[in-house]
């Protein structure tokens, strides 16, 4: 409810607040040097990560080759930490630039990394607008920060 009633939030990048101590910032799963990795605050699967940029940045063709390096990076350690911690059949990585294409955020890129099973895709979404989850978030926060933690330290 207050994210539907926040008026202000256009104001403010939800990417870039999440940097920052701030509600979004607890979901915030690896810092690394030019991005991180932070789950989806809608997801549409338990795991639904993103990689995102510090820089506000709208498109590819504005980052450097650090920073497309380092996210593709931060998008192979989630394809590992996914299929650790929940063992899917496939994995969604994908990367949404314009409205058209189907971006929520607009102008901060970020690339999508999300869990598969044959059968996840439910009348629910479609039918009654409900996203349905067997996890809460904090409980995927706990399952996977602990897997970043570890394909950091070299294991």
């Amino acid at each position: 409810m207050a994210y539907v009633t926040n008026t202000s939030r256009a104001d403010t990048c939800i990417f870039c607040d999440a940097t920052t101590s701030t509600p979004q910032s607890d979901l915030v799963l690896y810092r690394g040097t030019l991005a991180y990795v932070i789950l989806n605050l809608y997801p549409y699967n338990n795991g639904h990560l993103m990689v995102v940029p510090y820089r506000h940045i709208g498109a590819l063709a504005q980052a450097t080759p650090d920073e497309l390096h380092e996210m593709i990076e931060l998008s192979r350690r989630a394809e590992i930490a996914l299929t650790d911690a929940y063992a899917p059949q496939g994995l969604n990585v994908g990367i949404n630039l314009g409205k058209a294409a189907g971006a929520g955020v607009l102008d901060h890129l970020h690339i999508h990394v999300l869990p598969r099973w044959n059968g996840d895709t439910n009348f629910m979404t479609a039918v009654g607008e409900v996203r349905v989850l067997p996890e809460q978030l904090t409980d995927t926060v706990a399952r996977l920060r602990p897997l970043f933690e570890r394909l950091t330290s070299g294991g």
